[in-house]
């Protein structure tokens, strides 16, 4: 059986797949198109991350393909229906870079209350803003609201909850008599009264039609105008323009994008000169460490390995 690997990949864990299954490893592939639907017309399995387009084209080009293992748990690029109607598989690496994310949606939330980590290039340059940076606040006593409440979300609360705070989420998908709410100390909330309750909001949801655009110009609205809010979920999920809106008319105390509408950003973007308004942003990388990296790679190789030898026996 051949496996395709389209992006980067732990070596160990590509390594483990070579002991069982011929593997094309090209991580180069996800920037060939053309290249990648050549190698699929034999794979009976095909690994990517989160840039590799898994639609009518790409299934048309493989004929043999069984399961798409995702290093990662977003699932927004690959066409589910289609590959249902084709009985493939398709295994995400749920949980296994849970830690990496809440640690950055902690971690951000910290930097963007206390207000003061943006400074090195003032006070390099000589200056001494002291007494501005002098109001930041601390994160113990703190209200983090969470929207959506799945494995990364769960692992935020854990973490925000060592930490001294207080932990609401909203997430109809999870049943109000759950005993996860119990474990993890976390109060249910409608979405609108966890924005109006909160000094942190963060962003666990999946880019649905539903979720485009969720937090919008009304939705921003009801925050607080000292709180701060963190997306490490998908970027639609936030409505750009509103949010530097809000940014700039000083509605909002700062915030941590970590995923965009459009990556990398365009020219023109509105989330561009927004220098000095406690914004801090990153390439899509709050799920990737050298540790997540591991345990994704690790976890993808196993389960699309057995499920591979499953079919086969």
């Amino acid at each position: 059986m051949k496996v395709v690997v389209s992006e980067f990949m732990d070596q160990p864990a590509v390594a483990k797949l070579r002991t069982r299954f011929g593997v094309t490893y090209a991580p180069q592939l996800v920037d060939d198109r053309a290249a990648l639907l050549s190698q699929l017309h034999s794979a009976d399995a095909l690994i990517v991350r989160n840039r590799t387009r898994v639609d009518a084209e790409l299934l048309a080009a493989a004929p043999r393909l069984r399961v798409v293992g995702r290093l990662g748990v977003g699932l927004d690029n690959i066409d589910l229906p289609a590959c249902a109607a084709r009985g493939i598989q398709v295994i995400p690496a749920s949980g296994a870079n849970a830690r990496a994310v809440a640690e950055y949606v902690v971690a951000t939330a910290m930097l963007l209350l206390r207000g003061a980590y943006l400074s090195s290039v003032e006070v390099a340059a000589g200056a001494w803003p002291r007494a501005r940076l002098s109001e930041g606040r601390e994160i113990a006593g703190k209200t983090l609201g969470l929207v959506g409440f799945g494995d990364i979300g769960r692992c935020t609360a854990r973490l925000a909850a060592a930490l001294g705070m207080r932990v609401l989420a909203h997430d109809p998908m999870v049943d109000p008599h759950s005993p996860i709410w119990t474990q993890t100390g976390a109060a249910r909330r409608e979405l609108d009264a966890l924005l109006a309750e909160a000094d942190v909001v963060s962003l666990h949801v999946p880019l649905s039609p539903q979720t485009h655009h969720l937090i919008d110009a009304g939705k921003l609205a009801l925050m607080r105008s000292d709180a701060v809010l963190v997306n490490t979920a998908r970027g639609g999920v936030i409505d750009e323009y509103a949010l530097a809106a809000a940014l700039r008319g000083g509605q909002l105390g700062g915030a941590a994008l970590d995923v965009f509408e459009h990556e990398p950003l365009a020219a023109g973007s509105p989330l561009a000169d927004l220098r000095n308004l406690n914004l801090i942003l990153t390439p899509h990388v709050a799920g990737v460490t050298r540790e997540s990296n591991a345990r994704v790679s690790a976890t993808i190789a196993e389960k699309v390995g057995d499920f591979l030898q499953a079919i086969a026996t």
